[in-house]
């Protein structure tokens, strides 16, 4: 992986939050690409339970400032940055004080999930692609972990399908059993197609269930891992026939070996 760029974008990492089958693979695999000699960024939402002043995050000035309109309405993008001590990784940071102030990740106190994560996915989506591109770094993979940034291939396969950074880009997902209970908003759909995205690519989130979510990430990508040993049997099936690659689930202590090769002669030359 030598030289390769790899763009990691996950709702968790560690060790911001607690470890996770994602957010240890968030870290991981980007710390195996980095020790083959491979350049990596990672972007992850600000949320407002990871403690700032341990965890030494600053702004970046010249990456913020600029506004994402999210269903009509202009939502400031703050980005912030830390570095992950003992390894030479930076951890890029996706913030906004409507979405990310709350002393919370994905759900309250009760387990109900937040009634904005819809308009969240948007924006962190959003937000990882316009400050991609004010950095002006072309990945060749760019891979995707959690549902909250399962919009991303569907962004940047329509909504910014016209960006030259990225068109030779490969995106791969990876699928975790990470199911919630019921759906995301029902109006996101209405705040996607207000971004002008085709509707056949959007019709899965007319019912945004864990599933359908997935299922919008993995037909957007090039290639597909299974994150978790086992997958809801909707998402089990769906993989089983999907015609493009997937590669088998490997615990973190057998990961790194299958994970290069799917790199390298899989996604890059597939």
């Amino acid at each position: 992986m030598k030289d390769k760029r790899i763009l990691y974008v996950s709702s968790e990492v560690v060790p911001y939050l607690p470890e996770t089958e994602i957010s240890s693979m968030s870290f991981e695999a980007p710390r195996m690409v980095n020790k083959q000699g491979g350049q990596i960024r990672i972007f992850m939402p600000r949320f407002g339970n990871i403690n700032e002043r341990r965890h030494q995050l600053h702004e970046v000035i010249r990456l913020s400032g600029i506004n994402l309109v999210i269903n009509d309405l202009d939502m400031p993008l703050i980005i912030k940055v830390a570095s992950i001590p003992k390894e030479r990784i930076q951890v890029y940071f996706i913030d906004n004080e409507e979405y990310f102030k709350r002393k919370a990740t994905l759900t309250d106190e009760d387990g109900n999930l937040f009634p904005d994560n819809d308009e969240r996915a948007i924006f962190f989506a959003k937000g990882v692609i316009e400050t991609v591109k004010k950095l002006n770094w072309a990945p060749d993979i760019i891979h995707v972990n959690g549902w909250l940034a399962s919009l991303l291939p569907l962004y940047l396969r329509e909504y910014y399908k016209t960006e030259p950074l990225f068109t030779e880009s490969k995106i791969v997902t990876s699928v975790y059993n990470q199911n919630f209970d019921g759906t995301l908003n029902k109006d996101m759909i209405k705040k996607v197609d207000f971004d002008g995205l085709d509707a056949e690519a959007t019709k899965p989130l007319s019912n945004p269930d864990y599933v359908s979510l997935m299922k919008v990430a993995i037909d957007n990508s090039d290639a597909v891992i299974r994150g978790s040993e086992i997958l809801p049997s909707e998402l089990d099936d769906y993989l089983n026939r999907l015609e493009k690659p997937v590669l088998e689930y490997h615990s973190l202590e057998e990961f790194a070996d299958p994970y290069t090769e799917f790199y390298s002669n899989t996604v890059l030359n597939g």
